[in-house]
């Protein structure tokens, strides 16, 4: 990441003193889209961006009591102690290397990854890539404060799926999510979607660390090019079939190895779960396109919509013309706010 103006660093700093949602439980994107702008060439357009998305915003909840690493698993899935959490992981990360803290807490988090609609794993995601990428150097204080108000997020509204029983193995990741069974009512938020959920095929296993990893890239792989055919379903909520399993695939090179396939199916169950919650029956041609990765980020940047640049950046990782031209159907389906 060239960022050499500071602009994540500000952006940053201006969106810590507001909370991770609004409303009670809309998420707030800002933190996500503003570091893929800045990774993607736009840090021009990210304060502009800001001053438009802020009427999203609220001031972070005020802190109820202090949180302990003694009395942490009580508080798990507790979203009145969303600032606890925060505040909690801002010491943790003071007092140890950051890769230490997320060792620690990745394999106690990854049951709730479906939590918070997946956003609080997708803002980890984001805040982990930009400390892989800034070096020992560029570890600065709101990047690693962004890592605590992710995990703190995550945390709060940890959730574990209901169990599910294993269906018939799928052959490959694009067959797998093909045969995820869609709820019989796809009504409502998330959370009673997924309370719906009864079984998905198997999949999302792997003998050894190096395998999980192919594995992960197939799935994102995928879920991003599955957009270009059935995000119809649910626009919005269907970019995170795909923005989930690449914030885990984002995050594995800061992980112990032995992390990494329990990560694989936990990122194969966020991605089946969001398949299953918005899904349409059908899928429809998506047109190919004759346009530069930067030229396709450009257009998602102007659009403005922030799960569209999430999404549009997932896109670019994955690469060809199968996933930019199902960014460009992420940038048809959602209306522009700018």
């Amino acid at each position: 990441m060239d960022d050499r103006t500071g602009t994540l660093d500000e952006a940053l700093e201006r969106l810590h003193t507001t909370g991770p949602e609004r409303n009670g439980w809309l998420s707030n994107h800002a933190p996500m889209a503003v570091e893929a702008l800045v990774r993607h060439g736009q840090a021009a357009t990210v304060h502009r961006w800001l001053d438009h998305y802020a009427d999203k915003l609220e001031e972070a909840p005020p802190p109820t009591r202090t949180l302990t690493a003694a009395d942490a698993a009580g508080a798990l899935g507790d979203p009145a102690r969303i600032t606890d959490w925060t505040l909690f992981f801002g010491r943790e990360l003071e007092a140890r290397p950051w890769r230490e803290v997320l060792a620690e807490w990745w394999p106690r988090l990854l049951p709730g990854i479906a939590a918070g609609a997946t956003h609080p794993v997708i803002r980890t995601g984001h805040a982990v890539r930009t400390l892989l990428e800034s070096g020992a150097a560029g570890t600065t204080g709101p990047r690693l404060a962004e890592l605590a108000h992710a995990l703190g997020y995550w945390a709060a509204r940890h959730q574990p799926l209901p169990a599910l029983v294993p269906l018939a193995a799928a052959p490959s990741a694009a067959a797998a999510l093909d045969a995820v069974p869609l709820v019989p009512e796809q009504d409502g938020g998330i959370r009673a979607r997924l309370a719906q959920l009864t079984a998905f095929p198997v999949w999302g296993t792997a003998p050894d660390p190096d395998t999980a990893k192919e594995r992960l890239v197939e799935l994102v792989t995928a879920a991003t090019h599955r957009y270009g055919t059935h995000g119809h379903g649910e626009p919005v909520m269907l970019v995170h079939a795909a923005t989930a399993p690449n914030a885990v695939l984002r995050t594995l090179p800061a992980l112990p190895r032995e992390l990494w396939a329990p990560s694989l199916a936990a990122a194969w169950t966020a991605a089946a779960a969001v398949t299953a919650a918005y899904g349409p029956s059908e899928a429809v041609v998506c047109a190919p396109v004759s346009l530069a990765p930067e030229e396709v980020f450009a257009r998602a940047a102007a659009h403005g919509d922030d799960h569209t640049i999430k999404f549009t950046d997932t896109a670019l990782d994955v690469g060809g013309p199968l996933a930019l031209a199902a960014a460009v159907r992420s940038i048809e389906l959602n209306p522009p706010v700018l």
